[in-house]
């Protein structure tokens, strides 16, 4: 068989090329029909771009220790020992061994982005920790690692208290996304919100020895910081070295990984030894529990898992090294006989918003939850006295689709106050404290808009400059118009041919979209070119709109689209409109296996984010039948 085939090279070759096999070598064999112990069924291959750093260990031991429940599974680990030509080499082992799924974890974005996405055309890809460029994967798990910067500066910003501070960071792999996302988010909240200056950033290459030379050079030069934030606890110990080599005092450190080991960042905030760090949970269990169902096809799995990272310092650490700090971790008190949820819902503005609330209802009914859904109309203040009134009831859980990012945080502290859990749904809001909601549950808009945008570049490669665009935007202040917006111009701003000529609100309605369509032909008539809206409806409106003027929609104006609903799908088999970016309406699955998951006190993702596609005129022809919404 393929296995005891893969098993024997292993054994020849495996020191040679840095794998491991786990599950045992004993006789068995590789069986598509396997259900007994002994029988495989699935081979996973995990390639490490080095196993130097304690959280990549870790991240090792998580997968192992999960698989290991599994007895049609067996798991290869590989470790390319921070050479990219390595990792790429043992990736390409691991696909010839056959395997069925490929668990990653990237140093280099820049050059493993490629590769990954050639064994994603092959296999199941599950990227996790550290990310790859694009979307080419099926699942990535990991942390918000520009909202872990973010954290790390305003405690910096605290720690360092009004006066003006001078900081060094110590940054990861710099052509690793982690390194660069912590990097933005750190040096974007500084700037924006207080007067310390950085010095200089250098690169620890996550290593400890790295950062102490690193740094130790730096100092000895007369560089005086006062706060040091590094991208893990590694290279924090590492500075802490150098800063007591050199006989320094008064200098804070912040650190993240936040390990329960020794020389951890638990172990090094209770000592004293750094001030600050960030859990950032590995993602090895999960990830591992994700691949299990991937192969055995699991439906309705989603494209992004954010795993939430938790600050510790002197005053909280005890409680985490004992791991018993429940406050941490919202969850469900279980006061009723079976969970009570009540469901905000903002409007009933679209076709889409119908699905999603249909997928809301169905869903409760069949995991044996009891659903209080108000409907907010389109209404922040009737939105907000929803959720007071659900507070007030007592509900186990509140869940809601915010109307606009902001203007939430009073409510929410409210609700935080009465330990009720907050899962927002479709739609994210803008807060200062992150733990007065628990999960986000919905799209990547900013994704959807570079979806759009990437393809209008790819459609337009042999155009003629200019290419006049409109865009129709959705409820103002809202996340999916902020970030879909953000999203396209991304992508557009790239190419000096392409003439944003106008962005109009339309509110995520056919009317509105109809309507600002009419004042954009009133204005700009036979310019315009391309039509970019942020939803279905306010498409279709506009569409109706071009026709009503004389021209062609999908062949004069090109139309492009987000949701994927049914009525867009007809529309693109009949040539009205040109690409639709899907965005999935139904949460309600997902969003009842968040609340079983918090009624069994286990923590829940920060975010949960839906997989999706998108849709030209020819997919859409094959796929229209299968539309359920």
């Amino acid at each position: 068989m393929r296995l005891r085939k893969v098993l024997i090279k292993l054994t020849i070759l495996g020191t040679a090329l840095g794998l491991i096999f786990f599950g045992g070598f004993g006789e068995f064999t590789k069986s598509r029909t396997a259900n007994s112990p002994g029988q495989v069924e699935f081979l996973i291959g995990v390639s490490q771009p080095n196993l130097n750093g304690s959280w990549q260990i870790q991240m090792n031991k998580e997968i192992k220790n999960e698989i290991a429940r599994h007895d049609d599974t067996r798991v290869i680990f590989t470790d390319a020992a921070q050479d990219n030509e390595q990792q790429i080499q043992d990736i390409n082992t691991l696909m010839r061994y056959g395997v069925d799924l490929l668990i990653v974890s990237v140093d280099n974005a820049i050059t493993l982005t490629p590769v990954i996405s050639e064994v994603y055309k092959k296999i199941p890809v599950i990227v996790l920790g550290r990310g790859v460029k694009g979307y080419d994967y099926t699942l990535y798990i990991g942390s918000d690692n520009q909202l872990n910067g973010k954290m790390a500066a305003k405690e910096a910003i605290r720690l360092l208290g009004n006066a003006q501070g001078q900081i060094i960071e110590i940054a990861g792999n710099k052509d690793s996304l982690q390194a660069e996302e912590r990097s933005r988010g750190f040096h974007e909240t500084i700037r924006k919100e207080s007067s310390h200056t950085r010095i200089q950033s250098i690169n620890g290459n996550w290593l400890k020895d790295n950062a102490e030379d690193e740094l130790k050079g730096l100092l000895k030069s007369g560089v005086k910081p006062n706060l040091i934030y590094a991208h893990n606890d590694a290279m924090a110990l590492g500075a802490y070295n150098a800063i007591k080599q050199l006989m320094l005092e008064g200098i804070r450190i912040i650190g993240s990984d936040g390990l329960n080991e020794e020389n951890g960042g638990l172990q090094l905030v209770q000592k004293g030894l750094i001030d600050t760090t960030y859990i950032t949970p590995t993602g090895g269990t999960t990830a591992a529990q994700y691949a299990i169902d991937i192969l055995h096809k699991v439906p309705g799995l989603p494209k992004k898992i954010i795993l939430r990272d938790h600050e510790v310092n002197i005053s909280n650490v005890d409680s985490y090294l004992k791991d018993v700090d429940s406050e941490s971790i919202p969850n469900i008190t279980n006061k009723h006989s079976g969970i009570k949820l009540g469901f905000a819902q903002v409007g009933s503005e679209s076709e889409w918003r119908s699905a999603n609330t249909d997928s809301i209802i169905s869903a409760a009914k069949e995991a044996g939850v009891k659903l209080i859904l108000k409907n907010a109309d389109n209404n922040q203040k009737k939105q907000i006295d929803i959720i007071r009134d659900f507070i007030k009831q007592d509900v186990d859980v509140i869940a809601f689709s915010p109307k606009t990012e902001e203007g939430w945080d009073q409510v929410l502290k409210e609700a935080k106050n009465a330990g009720i859990p907050i899962i927002l749904s479709d739609r994210e809001i803008n807060v200062d404290d992150q733990s007065l909601w628990t999960s986000f549950i919905g799209s990547d808009f900013v994704e959807e808009g570079r979806r759009a945008g990437k393809w209008l570049a790819s459609d337009s490669e042999s155009a003629k400059a200019p290419l006049n665009i409109i865009e129709i935007e959705g409820t103002v202040n809202s996340a999916p118009a902020v970030d879909r917006k953000l999203g396209f111009n991304e992508i557009i701003q790239q190419d000096p041919k392409f003439q944003l000529l106008k962005s109009y609100s339309g509110d995520f309605t056919f009317d509105k979209g109809k309507k600002r369509m009419i004042e954009a032909l009133e204005t700009y008539g036979k310019k315009i070119n391309v039509v970019y809206a942020h939803n279905d409806d306010m498409a279709l409106g506009a569409i109706q709109a071009i026709e009503d003027y004389g021209l062609n929609p999908g062949v004069d104006i090109k139309i492009i689209s987000i949701d994927g609903t049914k009525k867009a799908f007809n529309s693109l088999s009949l040539g009205k409109m040109n690409f639709t970016v899907e965005c999935n309406p139904l949460l309600g699955p997902q969003l009842m296996k968040a609340i079983k998951d918090l009624e069994n006190g286990i923590e829940i993702p920060q975010k949960i984010i839906t997989a999706e596609e998108t849709f030209d005129q020819k997919q859409a022809k094959k796929e229209s039948y299968r539309r359920s919404y």
